[in-house]
């Protein structure tokens, strides 16, 4: 579900990694590796919020590079800082997003908001949210529709142990019928998704 060949980046004269290659099927994979190895740059090139220098990137059997609607389109991602317009309310956020995936914010959903503690603050906007509120908005988010990969970039960050919890059995959950592909630095937590650990070594 999730592909990508000799991926390369650099910033200036700053190779930030080069050469990396990685296929994956139904599962969670946890790219573990030390601060400012360059995780985040690279889950925005796979989820196409940043341009690879070289390299190519498939979703779902789509190509990122030719055919970007359709491989977009598999993809839920969870920046770390998960802000979308200030303005807008967790609920028209999820509405939004049910749109573009062609689905529904049902039952199942707004159960999974409920136990990440989101039901109070679904009519809030996301300037009025917190750091944790509002990644919960998101990652109850991915669950909506039919997508092939999820793409999580540090997605513990600022939730409490209750919420952890609960993105465990979102993320176990997902992971049966999807790739589910995030960056931690938490071990307990990778290890509880029962997920692959891999490192940019692991990738070269």
């Amino acid at each position: 579900m999730l592909r990508f060949e000799n991926l390369c980046k650099r910033y200036d004269e700053h190779i930030l990694f080069q050469g990396l290659n990685f296929s994956a099927g139904s599962g969670c994979v946890a790219l573990d590796d030390e601060s400012g190895s360059g995780k985040s740059t690279l889950l925005g090139i796979l989820a196409g919020t940043i341009q690879a220098d070289r390299g190519e990137v498939w979703i779902g059997g789509h190509s990122l590079r030719d055919f970007p609607r359709e491989a977009k389109s598999a993809i839920a991602y969870v920046p770390e800082d998960c802000m979308t317009y200030p303005d807008q309310t967790g609920r028209a956020y999820l509405d939004d997003v049910a749109s573009i995936r062609k689905t529904a914010v049902t039952g199942d959903i707004l159960e999974l908001a409920d136990r990440f503690g989101l039901t109070p603050h679904l009519n809030k906007r996301f300037e009025q949210m917190s750091f944790g509120t509002r990644k919960k908005m998101f990652l109850t988010a991915a669950a909506l529709g039919n997508v092939k990969v999820v793409i999580a970039d540090e997605p513990v960050g600022g939730l409490d142990a209750s919420a952890r919890t609960v993105l465990v059995d979102l993320f176990r959950t997902l992971a049966n019928h999807r790739t589910v592909f995030f960056s931690s630095y938490d071990a307990d937590f990778s290890r509880a998704c029962e997920a692959k650990a891999v490192t940019f070594a692991d990738l070269g």
